[in-house]
């Protein structure tokens, strides 16, 4: 039995899809190889991988130890993506740029969740050899579609009218993710409902935090924030919506969307790079928020278009779902063992 020792600790921080993404890794292992593999978690013990998942300094010092076996590291995010995201004093944003970096550094091996993301990692001094690219995922028994009639009273039971167009979007409540945008749209379509789940997950340290506290407690009335949702309750919320709107800045592989994804709920993302070498095809692009706006529009008054993007969504939530990915990963481990 091949012994792995997971260091993390994303799940202390509510509201993240690192968290999220972690979860969702150590469910489908324990449930597709008990027999394969032995997984315990932040477990100093002896093993022949330790997958780092987190960056904590305490985890750090442990790649130092002989006994941790082969060293993976999860890339879920890089320096130029904490911009917009927290306030950093500029004293120390470049030593906690520069720890990141060491950290992946220690790694044997690097797994990233977008491959745009290995280049970058190269111009970091990281060979290219020592990086693969897995995609996250999501259980599509947990995150599944809800027919019309159960929508509408998912709509009711939470308070929000049955019959109204209803747009979603979903994620810390900080810059980097857009909101500023998503309340815009709110504010130019007084006659949809528009919710963002989601909170301040690291309160006054969030970028922007002063502003979007001011806008989360007197939204936009056709706005609502209803805060950090659990994520056993997302489901429900995804059923609610109509339409999916991520207008993040900046992302690496949004847990979000592939939870849009999975219950058959369109997708609307802003026009980004990163998204097209993982999911290109699937969803509605906007460069910005007039272009969102526009195609907002199009969709509340052609359901035809909506239809074409709800078929999307159920394509891509084949390729992402865990069944998949779950072969994946056992192969991934075991040529990692070997290497060992």
């Amino acid at each position: 039995m091949l012994k792995i020792n997971m260091f993390s600790t994303a799940t202390k921080v509510k509201g993240q899809g690192v968290g999220s993404a972690y979860s969702e890794l150590i469910n489908m292992l324990k449930r597709y190889f008990p027999e394969e593999f032995d997984i315990k978690i932040n477990d100093y013990s002896q093993s022949d991988i330790s997958h780092y998942h987190t960056i904590n300094p305490t985890f750090f010092v442990s790649t130092f130890f002989k006994k941790r076996g082969r060293k993976i590291g999860y890339v879920h995010f890089l320096p130029e993506t904490l911009e917009g995201s927290l306030k950093i004093p500029k004293l120390v944003k470049g030593l906690v740029y520069r720890y990141v970096i060491a950290f992946y550094k220690r790694m044997d091996h690097i797994v990233v969740v977008n491959p745009s993301f290995i280049p970058k990692l190269e111009k970091y001094g990281i060979d290219r050899q020592t990086i693969t690219y897995i995609p996250n995922f999501v259980n599509r028994d947990e995150f599944h579609p809800a027919n019309r009639d159960v929508k509408r009273s998912l709509r009711k039971k939470r308070g929000y009218d049955p019959d109204r167009f209803t747009v979603l979007g979903s994620g810390q409540i900080q810059t980097r993710k857009g909101v500023l945008d998503f309340v815009t749209l709110a504010k130019q379509n007084p006659t949809l409902q528009f919710i963002w789940t989601g909170g301040f997950s690291f309160g006054k340290m969030t970028e922007g935090y002063a502003e979007l506290e001011r806008i989360v407690k007197d939204p936009p009335s056709n706005l609502s924030f209803p805060g950090i949702i659990d994520r056993a309750k997302m489901v429900e919320y995804y059923n609610m919506a109509d339409l999916f709107i991520l207008p993040s800045y900046n992302e690496l592989f949004p847990m979000s969307v592939l939870e849009a994804f999975s219950t058959q709920t369109p997708v609307m993302l802003r026009d980004l790079d990163l998204y097209k070498s993982i999911i290109d095809g699937d969803y509605l692009a906007a460069a910005n928020v007039e272009e969102m706006n526009q195609k907002l529009a199009l969709l509340v008054h052609h359901p035809d278009e909506l239809a074409k993007l709800t078929r999307k969504a159920e394509e891509a939530s084949e390729r992402y779902s865990e069944s998949r990915l779950a072969k994946i990963w056992h192969d991934f481990y075991n040529q990692q063992a070997r290497k060992g």
